[in-house]
């Protein structure tokens, strides 16, 4: 696999807190199996993720489409949750919107995001992902 970014990133999570190596994240986590626990749950953190690598797709796809990538927006919604085994799983549903686009452009733009990022919506795995246009241009 070639690196095009040449970025590797890391974080690391203990003791009820997660940082990045560079430290530009810093914060508590909360559990949802401990209700005193107050700071970010993992289902915000992986919205936060997923949001941030599809916007990214999405403004890649969007320059071939538009002279408005920098209104691309990405909104993403994470849920976990336990298969009847006990492990646990996700459900993601991102929508994509763009001031501007006429709803062909925006379902191309939607449907090249989708194909250049790293998680397919197609996968079939233990994890559940969606990837739509935003209803009526904005979330």
């Amino acid at each position: 696999m070639s690196s095009w970014l040449n970025e590797v990133a890391t974080a690391t999570a203990e003791g009820g807190h997660i940082h990045t190596d560079d430290e530009a994240l810093s914060t508590g986590l909360a559990s949802p199996l401990a209700a005193h626990c107050s700071g970010l749950t993992p289902s915000q953190l992986l919205a936060a993720a997923f949001a941030s690598c599809l916007h990214h797709a999405a403004v890649e796809a969007a320059g071939g489409i538009t002279d408005e990538a920098h209104t691309v927006q990405v909104r993403a919604e994470a849920s976990l949750g336990r298969d009847d085994d006990g492990r646990y799983r996700a459900d993601v549903h991102a929508s994509i919107s763009s001031v501007g686009l006429t709803r062909q452009q925006l379902t191309e733009l939607v449907e090249q995001a989708d194909r250049l990022w790293p998680f397919s919506s197609d996968d079939g795995g233990r994890h559940r992902l969606t990837v739509t246009s935003a209803e009526n241009g904005r979330h």
